[in-house]
């Protein structure tokens, strides 16, 4: 099998290592920057360039697009579906988790629980909108930003004011969301391969922090988690689309609360804190599942 991963980095731990398990599986394996690709878009055909040559034969793709070049990559990832070929995770589910927005409301939809969250854009609205979340402290996210940036903990209404204030004035679009105390900088993160939990950690902030990303200087170790939460980590990644993603949970007083879903879920921090394979279980689905998709469409075409 040709398998092709869409990544900007082949240096990342995430691509060497799925790059080093698919090839030690017998696999060929190609690294593309997707930014570097270009389509020929006719309703004849659909190919996709890079460098003057045609991408020809590719089986499956594992899309690793960043958060800055969604639009653009993942209109490469939909013309090498338009081309029938295989990606772990589709366009549609990719952009679909991006817009922070739209999965909240896409997730409060479906009943998962989620912290209360405030979405306004007159600045009229500001202290109605604090007063929805539960008042201060409260917690405000650029909808664009990643790896916790943009992310900022207000202490009191009026350091609210400010900081809504200060991102309005910058054109910005944000999201106001209660704060969980009882989860003390503390979170979950779900790897979720196809319709299940293949492994999960436990994010600690450093002293001071309340954000555990990694990228933040977060600490990561391994822990067990309950078969409910397992089973909202899976409907989380299903209601996106999603057949491999990282899903983010705060443990609260009122059950656990899911604040992202994410597409292209790093590995380094969960494989060196549990010794699980990931990879190797994201080849495994891939092997699996594009043969099928193969097989589907010889039969209906």
């Amino acid at each position: 099998m040709k398998i092709c991963i869409l990544s900007r980095n082949k240096k990342l731990y995430s691509t060497q290592r799925l790059v080093e398990v698919a090839e030690a599986s017998g696999h060929e394996i190609v690294v593309i920057d997707y930014l570097s690709c270009y389509m020929n878009i006719i309703s004849s055909r659909n190919d996709i360039h890079m460098e003057g040559a045609e991408i020809k034969d590719i089986d499956a793709l594992i899309p690793r697009i960043g958060a800055k070049r969604t639009f653009y990559g993942t209109a490469i990832v939909r013309q090498f579906e338009l081309m029938g070929v295989f990606s772990i995770n589709t366009s549609i589910a990719i952009t679909r988790s991006r817009d922070k927005l739209r999965s909240l409301q896409l997730m409060a939809k479906e009943d998962i629980g989620m912290p209360i969250t405030g979405f306004a854009h007159s600045p009229d609205d500001t202290n109605d909108l604090i007063k929805l979340v539960g008042g201060a402290p409260l917690v405000i996210k650029l909808l664009e930003g990643t790896q916790g940036v943009g992310v900022v903990l207000a202490e009191t209404k009026k350091a609210a004011q400010s900081v809504i204030q200060a991102f309005r004035g910058l054109n910005a679009n944000i999201i106001v969301q209660e704060y969980i105390k009882e989860s003390s900088g503390e979170d979950i993160r779900w790897i979720v391969v196809g319709d299940r939990v293949v492994d999960s950690i436990k994010r600690q902030a450093e002293p001071g922090e309340f954000r555990s990303n990694l990228h933040r200087g977060g600490k990561a170790t391994s822990v067990k988690i309950s078969k409910d939460e397992r089973a909202l980590a899976v409907k989380a990644a299903k209601v996106m689309g999603l057949k491999l993603a990282g899903v983010d949970m705060l443990r609260s007083e009122r059950g656990p609360l899911i604040m992202e879903v994410n597409s292209s879920p790093g590995l380094e921090g969960i494989e060196k804190a549990t010794g699980v394979d990931i990879a190797s279980k994201v080849i495994e689905y891939i092997e699996k599942e594009a043969v099928h998709a193969k097989r589907k469409k010889r039969y209906h075409g």
